[in-house]
Order: structure tokens, then C-alpha cells, then sequence
């Protein structure tokens, strides 16, 4: 179904990444349409679902490629269906999934959205040591300064509380 619809695969620590890499690069410079990469690596583990720490990998796509990024931040996924695993080992693993995600419609979750401003990555360059860390950085500053409002009544915690979703982590994106 990822093929299908156009997914791009890019195996970190494979022998093929650095061919998956250019590929996807390319890809990006000669789409017509936009491409949605998260930078953040995987859902939160921050108490409060702040954003991850992240990985560079979007930021040095956009580098390569030469293209703009649009941050989008997005706030109520996590009501809709609860986390449920880090990775499915069977189908038990699918049982928080599949009943949050059928009584979702009579909690009547709320998503909301935010397209931000492109980030300015003119001062870096694909190249140059450290800019692509620089680069994530100013992407996700972004995608926070655009999620700060859309939950301006849970600054700290949600209100929604997913019994499965781990909280062992620490956003560095915390406002």
C-alpha cells in the first residue's frame, strides 16, 4: 500500500540508504506535488506530546533537493486512536488500535492544523558540517511555533489521556 501510493523508502544504517537517499532527493526536485516527511522520527513520548528530538534526515532532503519545507503542525490524533505499541508482534498488539479508532466517533475527537510560513533555509547548504542539524532546528522551531496555538488550552498536558502511549521521553521543543 506504501509503494502504491507513492511511499519513498529510506532505510537509516542500511547498505542501500545511500542510494535510497538519492533517490528520494531527486524525487523531491522533480515532484509536482507536495511530499509529507516527519521529521520527528516517531509519535512522542513526551508527557506532554511535545515534538520529538528529531532526526536531520528531512532537513538534509530539503537541502539536497533544493526545496522549501512547509511546516504543518497538527493537534487531536491522539484522541482519535491510542498509540497501542511500539511494534506490533501480533494482533493482540492491534486490539487498543482498533477499538479507540471505533468508539473515536462517539468521543468526537477534534483535529486541528496549522500550514506555517516556509522555513527560510537559505543560510545552509547540503554541504557544509552542521548545517543540516541548524536546518532541523529552524524546521522545528517552526512546526512547534505553529502547534503552540492550535493547543493554547493544554499547554502542558492533553486532556486526553491514551492509557498505551509511553511517557519516557523529553521534548527539547518544549516552548
Amino acid at each position: 500500500a506504501l509503494r502504491a501510493s507513492g511511499h519513498l523508502r529510506v532505510d537509516r544504517g542500511s547498505a542501500s540508504a545511500v542510494t535510497q537517499f538519492a533517490e528520494a532527493a531527486e524525487a523531491l526536485r522533480t515532484a509536482r506535488s507536495p511530499i509529507v516527511v516527519y521529521p520527528e522520527g516517531r509519535i512522542s513520548h513526551d508527557p506532554g506530546l511535545w515534538p520529538e528530538r528529531g532526526k536531520t534526515g528531512a532537513a538534509r532532503l530539503a537541502l539536497t533537493a533544493g526545496v522549501p519545507v512547509v511546516p504543518i503542525s497538527q493537534w487531536g490524533a491522539h484522541e482519535a486512536v491510542y498509540w497501542g505499541t511500539e511494534t506490533v508482534r501480533g494482533a493482540a498488539d492491534l486490539v487498543p488500535l482498533a477499538r479507540s479508532g471505533l468508539t473515536s466517533p462517539l468521543r468526537r475527537p477534534t483535529f486541528r492544523v496549522h500550514f506555517g510560513e516556509p522555513v527560510d533555509l537559505s543560510p545552509y547548504g547540503a554541504g557544509r558540517p552542521g548545517d543540516a542539524v541548524k536546518a532541523h532546528a529552524a524546521i522545528m522551531r517552526a512546526i512547534t511555533a505553529g502547534l503552540v496555538p492550535l493547543r493554547r488550552d493544554e499547554p502542558d498536558r492533553p486532556r486526553f489521556h491514551d492509557p498505551t502511549r509511553p511517557t519516557d521521553g523529553h521534548s527539547p521543543w518544549r516552548p
